[in-house]
């Protein structure tokens, strides 16, 4: 089984700006898009960004603007860079790779904390 891994969540300003990874520990197959989710405490996981095969890549109207969503093939990586942060995107935000054939994989969340 494949695992996903993020890392770079932190603790920033408003205003500020933080890239998250997310690494697969292999490759996938059959992958249809891969994006990012995130999940605040006391609310239900939303979706943040994502990128298909294609390479179309589409956000939620809070982070447009402000978020990139990008991918490295060979390095098997997703990447978020965030920018002009607000503590309204403070969450656990979850890496996702969605297949073909309908299975999901997750990762196991890192913390992005947007406070003064």
């Amino acid at each position: 089984q494949v695992q996903l891994v993020e890392s770079g969540g932190d603790l920033v300003q408003p205003g500020g700006s933080l890239r998250l990874s997310c690494a697969a520990s292999g490759s996938i197959f059959g992958v249809y898009a891969v994006g990012w989710y995130r999940q605040a405490p006391g609310k239900q996981r939303e979706f943040v960004a994502t990128i298909t095969s294609g390479g179309s890549t589409n956000y939620a109207d809070s982070v447009k603007g402000r978020f990139t969503i990008s991918r490295d093939n060979a390095r098997h990586a997703l990447y978020l860079q965030m920018n002009s942060l607000k503590p309204d995107d403070t969450a656990v935000y979850y890496c996702n790779v969605a297949q073909y054939d309908g299975k999901s994989l997750w990762g196991q969340g890192t913390q992005v904390t947007v406070s003064s």
